[in-house]
């Protein structure tokens, strides 16, 4: 959305959560990330133009005539001229959420750290190998066993999540 659509008291809210036991369970709500809406708008088109790294052409087209509360039929969004990636407004990838996310890489899931858990999912995708699968589980399993000397229950139960999707993996052999 362009700046100029934004009220000043509109907000960007991320709600991030995760299943209980990471794999399953019931949905456990982190706190939320709060910006002035307007302020991320801003700060999007000014990291696009004059921060990011590219030779593309780094110029956005931006709606004229627009107020906050637009109708609904008014075209308010930002549009850069060259976006192969699909990138511009992704607000993490603009810096703006750092500080944030790095708290939450260091929160315990299971015993294990949110920043694992995501390296370790990123790795079961539609286009994943059956040998890329299971070379994410033991790199997760040795991250586990080195993170933790003495055995303790959150341990444990990190390292039976694991053989619990081994043996979901095994399943279809």
């Amino acid at each position: 959305m362009t700046s100029a659509a934004c009220a000043t008291r509109d907000l960007i809210v991320v709600v991030p959560w995760v299943l209980g036991s990471v794999i399953s369970g019931s949905p456990i709500l982190f706190e939320p990330f709060v910006e002035s809406a307007r302020y991320a708008a801003n700060y999007r088109n000014y990291h696009w133009q004059f921060i990011r790294r590219t030779k593309l052409d780094r110029s956005i087209n931006t709606p004229k005539k627009i107020s906050p509360y637009p109708a609904k039929a008014d075209q308010i969004l930002d549009k850069p001229s060259s976006d192969g990636g699909g990138n511009f407004g992704r607000l993490a990838r603009t810096g703006m959420m750092d500080s944030y996310m790095a708290k939450l890489n260091e929160v315990q899931l299971c015993g294990i750290k949110a920043t694992y858990w995501r390296q370790f999912l990123k790795a079961f995708q539609e286009s994943s190998t059956e040998a890329e699968a299971r070379s994410a589980l033991e790199k997760l399993r040795r991250r586990i066993q080195q993170a933790t000397h003495l055995p303790s229950p959150k341990a444990q139960s990190a390292l039976a999540i694991i053989a619990e999707l081994e043996r979901l993996l095994d399943i279809g052999e």
